[in-house]
């Protein structure tokens, strides 16, 4: 596993200020991630928009800023919050004399400390090796040479980079082999809770919005959860009853954070799977979070690009007990017009309206479970010759389950 050398040094943080209203939010996101990865933050150093420098990514006088700011806080590395090409890590590096690492980096070596299971350590792995395979042209064109002369041979440049770009294609087809192995042991227990007619519920949510706490509050499970980023990387799943023998498996999966590396979601397919085939999905949102809309967004975005943008779900929101009187109601659910439960206001902490959100479980898995029930009628009706034209396009093997509006909107019928 490539390492940073993020653990345990002192930081100076450096961000470019685009005009953008959740910049400050971001380099205090930015804060929680080096310290996350070990490190410790002493000083922030912001450049101005159109300070962007296509040599050293900020511009040689805020450059100089930098050193000095480093020097007096004895910071051994600079952690940029933007993706900086190869070559620009490199010059800046050499212009300060330490080491530079920029956001998706650092994300990275997060994912490779937390990664617990084989499965999650697979798919960091893989992850890295894509990013270090996506740098690999440029952080070698110092070393090119164009081909010509006697023998039309390439320069020592040239031939490194062949040896480093296949050692790392190599790499990552075997990883990739080894993930396809891991996924289909995946859909075969997939398959099986399809057949016992499961009620599958997948939470997520932007990293610590308090999905691992949730979890645990839900089910008492006792899974790791911390007020960091990322606390969570390896998927649990665990059973809920819920009274009349009605039960579901609940699964907590990787936070979301805005920017996650497309290199991630690639790798972290087998994980999002869990989400990807879930009959509801509990989205936890940090409901005294300032830029919530801003971290609801991100993940909406990400469940869009894994195509679970269109699976039912209720935003869960969280942490109401540290919100203040006049902004809340307490624990409640809130219906569209149709009475389906969008949304619940809870403290997963607090163990506020964990009984309803309980209830509202149990509302899904009625509706689905009954649905599933008629279809199973409409299908022995068909198999007898009284049904002469199908109901549905749907393929015969899929389930009737009841997709509310994913949108949640109150006022859509």
């Amino acid at each position: 596993m490539h390492n940073t050398g993020v653990e345990e040094v002192r930081a100076v943080l450096v961000g470019i200020d685009t005009g953008k209203d959740d910049f400050p939010e971001s380099m205090a996101e930015l804060a929680l991630l080096a310290e996350s990865a070990g490190s410790i933050p002493r000083a922030s150093v912001v450049g101005r928009r159109g300070s962007v420098d296509p040599a050293l990514f900020i511009r040689s006088g805020k450059a100089n800023e930098l050193l000095r700011t480093m020097n007096e806080h004895d910071a051994e590395l600079a952690i940029i919050n933007h993706a900086i090409s190869p070559t620009q890590q490199r010059n800046l590096e050499r212009h300060l004399g330490k080491h530079v690492i920029d956001r998706t980096g650092l994300i990275l070596d997060i994912f490779a400390q937390r990664a617990k299971s084989h499965l999650g350590k697979t798919q960091v792995e893989l992850a890295n090796v894509r990013y270090r395979m996506s740098r690999l042209v440029r952080a070698w064109s110092h070393l090119e040479r164009q081909k010509g002369g006697i023998g039309l041979r390439g320069g020592p440049g040239e031939t490194q980079m062949e040896l480093d770009r296949r050692m790392l294609a190599t790499k990552a087809k075997r990883l990739e082999a080894e993930l396809d192995k891991l996924q289909r042991q995946q859909r075969t227990q997939r398959r099986a809770r399809v057949r016992n007619q499961v009620f599958s519920v997948s939470l997520v949510g932007y990293t610590n919005a308090g999905k691992s706490t949730l979890f645990n509050a839900l089910t008492k499970a006792g899974t790791y959860a911390a007020d960091q980023l990322f606390a969570t990387l390896d998927t649990t799943s665990r059973k809920i009853h819920l009274g009349e023998g009605m039960q579901i498996v609940l699964s907590d999966t990787v936070g979301f954070i805005r920017e996650l590396p497309h290199q991630l979601v690639e790798a972290f397919r087998a994980t999002l799977d869990e989400t990807v085939h879930a009959d509801l999905i509990l989205h936890v949102i940090d409901a005294c979070s300032p830029v919530a809309l801003q971290q609801q967004a991100e993940v909406e975005a990400v469940l869009k690009e894994i195509g679970a943008d269109t699976i039912p779900r209720i935003e869960v929101m969280n942490k109401i007990d540290l919100m203040p009187q006049t902004f809340t109601k307490g624990s409640q659910i809130v219906r569209d017009i149709n009475g389906v439960p969008y949304k619940v206001f809870i403290s997963a902490q607090a163990g506020m309206g964990l009984d309803l959100l309980r209830q509202c479980l149990g509302e899904f898995a009625q509706m689905t479970d009954k649905l599933r029930v008629e279809h199973a009628l409409v299908q022995k009706l068909r198999a007898r010759g009284d049904l002469l034209e199908p109901l549905t396009d749907r393929p015969e093997t899929a389930d009737f389950d009841f997709h509310p509006n994913p949108n949640h909107s109150p006022n859509t019928p």
